[in-house]
């Protein structure tokens, strides 16, 4: 019974500095690095969570198989166990640190990460880490490999579909035609904001809150538009009509006066580009022009227009401008003589 005593003293104290470590020491650094705020140090200690208490656990375990005294063939049994334990927790942790960093890599360069490539990062550390694991336990992998690649043909050959939506992932993110985050119009009518790019489908949420799923390979070949390029920023348009007898001077000093309030509202970093009118057309019963004004991104139209609107209405009445009825004069015979009425609609 004596010879099990450092066994069980090195499992106590693998448990015992794994509670320590990550308890103190992990939570301690953990809070360094927040208050330094060091790049990267939300996905560092992300990836080691629990990783700590399980590395002092399998060095205890391991320090109790080499002092105890069970039988060498056994020991060299439960010394590959923990040695696969401890490859694969250390894989784990590496698969988590590459998604995590190419996800901070892309979206500091393209503004939103996608978790196409994070996971397709994740795929490859996990493939190489079971190829290590395998062959430091004593597997051969060069037919594991050879076997790998033959059969690979034949899957390929079976999912063609979704290798097709895979390189059409990839397309569409090496392309930058459509980046999460934009808003996009498909030829189909569905409109909204990408939410994600995976390895098979696209998801786009509607205003209207729902969610459209639509596979890589079929937006790749579609026709639609993407608000967000080649800049998230739009010349929002409006078009208004003011009475024949209207100074058109002053409704144009009023209307952009009015642009102006309603882009240091909605759009402050825009007011740089000022709003402008253009009049176009002598029409049936008002002279027509068409407001132009810079909006942060295609969804703030609509409370563009709104607050416009408002707005200029106000002003208008303020300023005694007046948009006009539509109005239709209408001729009657009677008895030979010729009548007229004036109809509003």
């Amino acid at each position: 019974m004596i010879e099990w005593i450092a066994p069980i003293a090195f499992i106590l104290a693998g448990l015992l500095a794994g509670i320590i470590g990550e308890k103190v020491i992990f939570k301690r650094m953990e809070i360094f690095v927040k208050n330094k705020r060091i790049a990267g140090g939300n996905i560092i200690f992300r990836s080691l969570h629990r990783m700590t208490f399980i590395w002092f656990v399998l060095g205890g375990f391991f320090g109790a198989i080499l002092s105890s005294p069970i039988k060498p063939d056994i020991a060299n049994v439960l010394q590959k166990i923990l040695t696969i334990a401890l490859l694969y927790s250390v894989t784990l942790v590496l698969a988590k640190f590459t998604a995590g960093f190419v996800n901070l890599f892309i979206q500091r360069t393209e503004g939103v990460p996608t978790s196409l490539i994070s996971n397709l990062a994740k795929i490859a550390v996990f493939s190489l880490g079971t190829l290590i694991i395998l062959q430091t336990v004593g597997v051969e992998i060069t037919p594991i490999v050879t076997t790998l690649g033959i059969g690979g043909l034949a899957v390929g050959l079976a999912l063609q579909d979704t290798l097709a939506n895979l390189f059409s992932g990839f397309y569409l993110i090496i392309s930058k035609q459509v980046r999460t985050g934009d808003y996009v119009k498909l030829d189909a009518g569905h409109e909204g904001y990408v939410l994600d790019i995976s390895w098979r489908n696209t998801t786009i949420k509607e205003i209207s809150n729902n969610v459209v799923i639509v596979p890589n390979s079929k937006l790749s070949s579609a026709i639609f538009t993407n608000y967000h390029l080649p800049a998230k920023e739009i010349t929002l348009t409006l078009d208004v009509g003011v009475s024949y007898d209207s100074d058109l001077e002053k409704v144009e000093k009023v209307t952009v006066e009015v642009a102006k309030e309603v882009m240091q509202e909605i759009a402050p970093n825009l007011i740089a580009n000022e709003p402008y009118i253009r009049f176009h057309n002598f029409g049936d019963f008002s002279i027509d022009f068409t407001l132009y004004m810079r909006v942060s991104e295609y969804f703030d139209q609509r409370i563009g227009k709104h607050i416009f609107i408002k707005k200029l209405h106000k002003r208008y009445q303020q300023a005694g401008i007046t948009i006009p009825f539509p109005v239709r004069e209408v001729y009657m015979q009677k008895d030979g003589q010729e009548d007229s009425t004036i109809e509003q609609s």
